[in-house]
């Protein structure tokens, strides 16, 4: 990993590391490694945590599970095998999804690109789960624009609840928006009652089924402790149509949204001692404890999360939501949990976003592909720069040391003119 990306020293990661038996040295790797499949979605019809990555699956996938054991390494896609095997190259060691559906906006043509990266890093297990749905439901003014969307899920205690909001959340929203009683109902307020009715599935998930669902985690936690309410999941989550963007977020995770080169964040992260959320908790009761950094009650580093049933009042899972005008400055979005943000800012992330949006050929590789490994990307390098984004960032946050799980996903927002 030696070399230098936007002047940031990418030096060995594991050089500062004691030599350790040949075993748990390449188990160690293999959690270090990155993880990449390729997704390709169909045209539509009109032309102190840890984490678990799942889910990446374009509408005509939408069903479809990436599982992941990180103790062998295996996968396993569960869905429609006919469809998968035509769209996924069924390899290991990276996950990386680049996608494009088409939609039609005035003199634009609008895509859906976008590149993720997750890699468990220096945590035992992996806690988070990623969501990206491309053109998942219809909006707009006259309901017929098409809708993005993507999700990222930071979990803690364990990964259920992070995969239950992986499985649930745009399902909720798509609800929200296309469902008739809420149709004169804002963004702001449509996204508030989509993370409440998740939040409630989250807590009586393990007291009653669900009629013709099965849960896709079968976690150490549920096998042990089925009434478990000491875990709890951020949600960032961006909705993104030709015209706005509308993020909505619960927790420490973030979404960066670079314009012109100018870092913008869309989000705010909820931790203990933010003044107005340390008001927040005094008032409900609750205390923030400084051990090993602010915490409510001594417990958890984030004042907001789903589910954490344990610490309700004092944690809720109300989401602040903004709602940005996209213009034809628009880069891409970065939505990352804050295994990326702990080591590397908003400015440094978007610059090394928009390298690679900007070139015009594949950068220097960050690692070169094994007996085991793929590192997949389309023909067109406007195609590849979101998967090279996602991977270079994942890697900076790597060489910086951080000490837990790495999930990014890059979105390219620039608009393409018709000729």
């Amino acid at each position: 990993m030696a070399g230098m990306c936007c002047g940031v020293n990418m030096s060995e990661t594991e050089s500062s590391t004691p030599t350790e038996p040949s075993s748990e040295s390449a188990r160690r790797r293999r959690r270090m490694e990155m993880h990449q499949f390729r997704f390709v979605a169909p045209p539509l019809e009109n032309g102190n945590k840890r984490k678990i990555i799942d889910g990446i699956s374009p509408e005509r996938v939408t069903n479809n599970a990436l599982q992941i054991n990180d103790d062998n390494q295996s996968h396993e896609l569960v869905g429609d095998a006919e469809d998968v095997e035509k769209e996924v190259p069924r390899k290991k060691d990276i996950i990386d999804s680049s996608s494009s559906s088409k939609a039609e906006f005035e003199v634009v043509t609008e895509m859906s690109k976008y590149g993720i990266t997750s890699v468990c890093g220096r945590r035992r297990d992996m806690e988070d789960a990623v969501a990206v749905y491309p053109s998942f439901c219809k909006g707009g003014n006259d309901g017929s624009a098409d809708l993005h969307f993507y999700g990222v899920y930071d979990g803690h205690g364990c990964s259920h609840v992070a995969t239950k909001c992986k499985d649930r959340m745009h399902e909720i929203v798509k609800e929200e928006v296309e469902g008739c009683e809420s149709s004169t109902s804002t963004w702001e307020e449509k996204m508030m009652r989509s993370f409440s009715k998740m939040d409630v599935e989250v807590t009586n998930w393990p007291n009653q089924s669900e009629e013709g669902r099965v849960p896709s985690s079968t976690c150490r936690c549920e096998l042990q402790t089925p009434h478990c309410d000491a875990v709890g999941s951020t949600a960032v989550v961006a909705v993104v149509s030709a015209d706005k963007i509308v993020v909505s977020n619960c927790g420490d995770s973030r979404a960066v949204l670079c314009r012109k080169g100018v870092a913008i964040p869309l989000s705010s992260d909820h931790k203990p001692d933010r003044p107005d959320e340390l008001i927040r908790i005094e008032e409900a009761g609750g205390r923030v404890i400084y051990w090993d950094g602010a915490r409510v009650l001594g417990v958890l580093a984030m004042s907001r999360a789903i589910g954490d049933n344990y610490l309700k009042p004092y944690v809720i899972s109300e989401p602040e939501v903004t709602i940005t005008g996209r213009t034809d400055e628009d880069e891409c979005l970065i939505l990352a949990s804050d295994g990326l943000w702990d080591v590397v800012s908003n400015e440094t992330a978007c610059g090394v976003a928009r390298m690679c949006l900007q070139s015009r050929k594949l950068p220097s590789p960050p690692m070169s592909p094994g007996n085991d490994m793929v590192v997949a990307a389309g023909s067109d390098s406007s195609d590849k720069g979101c998967s090279d984004a996602s991977i270079l960032l994942t890697k900076l946050a790597l060489a910086r040391h951080s000490t837990d799980n790495v999930s990014v996903v890059v979105v390219d927002l620039r608009k393409n003119i018709k000729s």
